[in-house]
Order: structure tokens, then sequence, then C-alpha cells
């Protein structure tokens, strides 16, 4: 198994998703994760925020950071699943350094 790293992932999910649809997401992407082999060490919902630039005709989004220890073949198919995910209309995922 490769060497797990730490990760800033930040989500940003679509506005008009209700409380148990968004729940139900941010344990989707816990589960994504884990399944990649990879451990989420804290969960961050920072919740609705203006964006600086509509996005599919949005100007909100509803906000998540998590910090997880992946391993670096685990980031592709994460990449794959947010680009699929209807619900996600941006992410971002930063190394963290030690």
């Amino acid at each position: 198994m490769a060497k797990a790293r730490p990760y800033e992932v930040t989500l940003v999910f679509r506005p008009d998703l209700d409380e148990t649809v968004f729940t139900a997401n941010v344990d989707k992407v816990k589960g994504w994760m884990t399944s990649a082999g990879g451990t989420v060490t804290q969960t961050s919902v920072w919740g609705r925020r203006r964006l600086a630039y509509p996005i599919n005709k949005l100007t909100e989004g509803q906000y998540v950071l998590f910090l997880a220890d992946l391993p670096a073949q685990a980031l592709a198919g994460l990449e794959r699943e947010f680009r699929l995910s209807e619900e996600v209309l941006r992410f971002l995922i930063v190394r963290v350094e030690q």
C-alpha cells in the first residue's frame, strides 16, 4: 500500500440541496475517500456562501472542507467522482506540507 499523505479537500455543493441530501452527499464523499484507502481526519461544514462568480447560473454554494490522509493513487479516482457528481459545483485538492 502506498504511503498516505495529508490533503485538504474543499468541495462546493449546490445551494438548493436540502439538509438530508446535503448530509448524505457529505457522507458519500467520506465513503469515497475511505474506500480509496484514505482516512478522513476532520470535516468542517462552512455552510452557504456567495460564489466569486456564477457557476451554472448559481451565485451561492455550500462549502465543506475535509482534512484527509490519502494515497496519491486515490486522487485521480476522487477527482473523477467529483466531476461526475451533479451535486458538486467545484472542488479543490491541495497537499498539506508537514
